[in-house]
């Protein structure tokens, strides 16, 4: 799967599922020129380099949230430092149950589910996991699995692994799969709840997760704004980017929705009369088909409650519009949703006191199976 080293993404026992190569490049501050290290690094170490490197302490507190220490090292030393003895010489492993743990070139892993056995194949009890071992120092690739010759040192890499994972909130281990990204069936708390949820000026990098969804079901989109004597132009709110997404904005003045599907089809809804100079609330609804996941829907644009346009959009997306692209307010900091605006003309021209996002019940997401659901959260990474 990733020659030489075993395994791949999500079986993050073996070095097929976590090792990446990597490149640093700091002319005024690295002597040394097209070298290699061997020392063991991790990618938690970047954030603690950089703050090295720019002689930045480790922030506390960070917009006002108390932070975590971080559980790692800068690798600076081993930048002019071949020979220098490794520093991050522990690191544990897991993921979907599958685990591993790296000690001094040692490392020991099990693992517990291949990736593309999903549905209807039973996934052992984790006492039944078979663990192997392997000695950095003279087997780069984990080739020669060492566990019976060495019992005692599989042993106490074992004992090391539950030690981190029990420091690190690891346990109890959780191999199940679909269930994991319904927050109610994983037992984890949800970050937003209900029909409606209300934005500010300024917001904005919101995650999918932590936004109601407008998936598969009828929205309206509601900003209270000023708009200037010169004309209202710019992002109220965008959800996505250039591969899906929508976008509720303001061109040439006049109030416009755009919907992209998958970066193939836009569909673009604008009101027929420019937002006239003041404070106004703009509305957009939608009303979905339904009938199922995916389908379409009417849009009606609106100018303190009077209606403005109207179009249509003939299909949605029913799952995810982005991994990285996110919701903002008042703006879109990464790929425009549509053709109709660029990240740098997206900024609101007037002032938006509020944007409220509302959904409809007319919810249609029980078309879509938990494996589905999984087969694209998976695709996502």
């Amino acid at each position: 799967m990733n020659t030489p080293l075993q395994w791949t993404k999500q079986v993050a026992s073996h070095w097929g599922g976590t090792r990446n190569g990597t490149i640093v490049h700091w002319p005024h501050g690295i002597e040394a020129h097209g070298e290699l290290r061997s020392q063991f690094t991790h990618v938690i170490d970047i954030a603690p380099t950089i703050l090295d490197v720019a002689g930045l302490p480790e922030p506390a507190i960070v917009n006002g949230v108390l932070q975590s220490p971080m559980q790692d090292s800068s690798m600076r030393y081993a930048f002019d430092g071949a020979a220098e003895p490794e520093r991050h010489d522990l690191q544990y492993f897991e993921m979907f149950g599958n685990r591993g743990i790296y000690y001094r070139g040692w490392s020991a892993v099990t693992k517990h589910r291949t990736p593309w056995l999903l549905n209807g194949n039973a996934v052992p009890p984790f006492d039944e996991d078979v663990w192997e071992l392997y000695d950095g120092s003279t087997d780069f690739s984990q080739a020669r699995d060492l566990a019976a010759e060495h019992p005692d040192v599989l042993a106490r890499l074992q004992r090391l692994w539950l030690i981190e994972a029990t420091k690190h909130q690891v346990l109890p281990l959780d191999d199940r799969t679909a269930e994991r990204f319904n927050a109610d069936m994983a037992g984890r708390p949800t970050l937003v709840r209900g029909t409606s949820q209300v934005f500010f000026a300024g917001m904005g990098r919101l995650s999918e997760n932590s936004v109601v969804s407008i998936k598969n079901r009828s929205f309206s989109l509601t900003a209270e704004v000023e708009a200037p004597e010169s004309g209202a132009n710019g992002v109220l709110i965008a959800q996505g980017g250039r591969f899906g997404g929508w976008a509720v904005y303001c061109a040439d003045g006049r109030l416009t929705f755009v919907y992209n599907v998958l970066g193939i089809h836009e569909f673009v809804v604008t009101a027929d009369t420019p937002v006239p100079p003041g404070t106004h609330q703009l509305r957009m609804e939608f009303a979905y088909d339904g009938g199922g996941f995916a389908k379409g829907g009417d849009v009606t644009l609106f100018h303190d409650g009077t209606p403005a346009g109207a179009g249509r959009v003939a299909a949605t997306q029913p799952m995810i519009f982005s991994a990285d692209e996110t919701i903002d307010i008042g703006h879109d900091t990464g790929t425009a949703v549509g053709s109709g605006y660029t990240p740098a003309t997206s900024r609101f021209t007037g002032k938006i006191h509020w944007v409220q996002l509302d959904v409809g019940t007319d919810d249609n997401d029980h078309f879509i199976s938990p494996e589905e659901r999984l087969r694209v959260a998976m695709a996502r990474q």
